[in-house]
């Protein structure tokens, strides 16, 4: 609730600043317009040279202004603009002008709105006596009405304001494609670099536990075989069927942090509650999926939880971690925080190569830990349920160690 008040007074805010701007904006379009239209030759420049160059640069501030409002306050990705062209910031500035009065009509209308529908809480102060309280109350439902209407209204000017700025200043066709090229290319050559650390890790785990407890294995055998005390052979062979079962149990591990096999048989959710049940801290985990997600989602989503808590119960001295997966339409949000000492790097090799999974779906990805804590791991994955039904659904839940 809070934080749905506070994305709408970011969003209120953002629009009242438009509106402040709008007239600034449209006395600049017609000055400028003016300079540019009444003059020959004044035009002719560009945004580089000519006695109209400061003309296109001074829209090309006012287009960065608004660029910024929108990306601050809107709380949404806004395109770098095209300054480089001629006159697009200044054709910008020309239409939104009207849309940045429109957004003050609007929120004129939302503070009558309000008095209108909150009478029934002041008026009976300033009107010592209601001769028509049956009228006092329509006119305070009503306005309770109009007061949806006109925040409808708000967000729809901020959407207007969001797309008159992509179409207007935003990147062409060609531009979107070059860019697109790109990050395919970063975010292959991100896998592959994954990959390969992924692999490293495998060799290392291998390496360090498995292998040296099989050549303590092998050992203990042969001082069995060797032992001519049937009681010292005994005890050797005990400690070597010990041994046998931790090799095992490391084994199973490895190959669990290679792949679980939960997430074929049982889907993701039955994944995460056995990472929360293998944590040496508690684990709060809550989880909500329209249906059973893609197996590359899944994936990702497991290993972005998985890594989170491997690294909160290992390095940040974390007593609990909280882990939310949650599926939003299309979209799978995916949030751990722990109440550790904070200071990860986002840089180093675990938390990159998550954020190379997560960019090879087209999905977003962000660490914040501070010194001295919490660290928060946030990321959000394109994603499509392959079942309408609500199956993989659970509650929150908390799970102990």
């Amino acid at each position: 609730m809070n934080l749905l008040l506070r994305r709408w007074s970011r969003l209120v805010l953002g629009v009242l600043l438009g509106a402040l701007t709008a007239p600034v904006e449209l006395l600049f379009v017609l000055v400028g317009g003016g300079w540019l239209g009444l003059a020959p030759g004044r035009g002719t420049g560009g945004s580089g040279s000519g006695n109209g160059a400061w003309v296109h640069r001074s829209a090309q501030w006012l287009a960065v202004r608004e660029q910024r409002r929108i990306g601050r306050y809107h709380e949404t990705e806004t395109p770098v603009p095209r300054l480089r062209a001629g006159g697009r910031a200044l054709a910008y500035l020309a239409v939104r002008w009207m849309l940045g009065l429109l957004g003050g009509a609007v929120l004129l209308t939302v503070l009558l709105s309000l008095g209108y529908s909150s009478f029934l809480l002041w008026g009976w102060f300033v009107i010592g006596r209601l001769n028509h309280p049956g009228t006092v109350l329509l006119t305070a439902f009503t306005g309770l009405f109009a007061l949806f209407l006109s925040a409808q209204g708000v967000r729809q000017v901020a959407v207007w304001d969001e797309q008159l700025l992509r179409n207007r200043l935003g990147p062409d066709d060609r531009q979107l494609l070059e860019r697109r090229i790109g990050e395919l290319a970063a975010t292959r050559a991100g896998v592959i670099e994954a990959v390969d650390d992924e692999r490293r890790r495998i060799e290392r785990d291998l390496h360090d536990g498995v292998q040296q407890r099989l050549v303590a294995l092998g050992m203990l055998i042969g001082r069995a075989r060797r032992a001519t005390d049937p009681a010292k052979s005994d005890a050797l062979l005990r400690q070597a069927h010990e041994e046998s079962r931790e090799a095992l149990t490391e084994l199973r591990e490895v190959a669990w942090r290679v792949y679980p096999a939960a997430l074929d048989d049982s889907g993701l959710t039955a994944a995460l509650e056995s990472v929360a049940e293998r944590s040496g801290i508690p684990v709060d985990l809550t989880t909500d999926l329209l249906g059973q997600l893609a197996p590359s989602t899944q994936t990702v989503a497991y290993f972005v939880v998985a890594e989170a808590v491997t690294n909160a119960a290992k390095h940040s001295g974390a007593t609990r971690v909280t882990a939310r997966v949650v599926q939003e339409d299309r979209t799978l949000h995916i949030r751990v925080r722990d109440d550790g000492s904070g200071g990860a790097d986002p840089t180093g090799g675990g938390l990159t190569g998550l954020a190379r999974r997560v960019a090879a779906l087209d999905g977003r990805f962000a660490v914040d830990s501070p010194a001295g804590g919490p660290t928060v791991l946030t990321a959000e994955v394109p994603c499509g349920a392959t079942a309408s039904n609500r199956a993989d659904s659970t509650p929150t839940r908390s799970t102990p160690t």
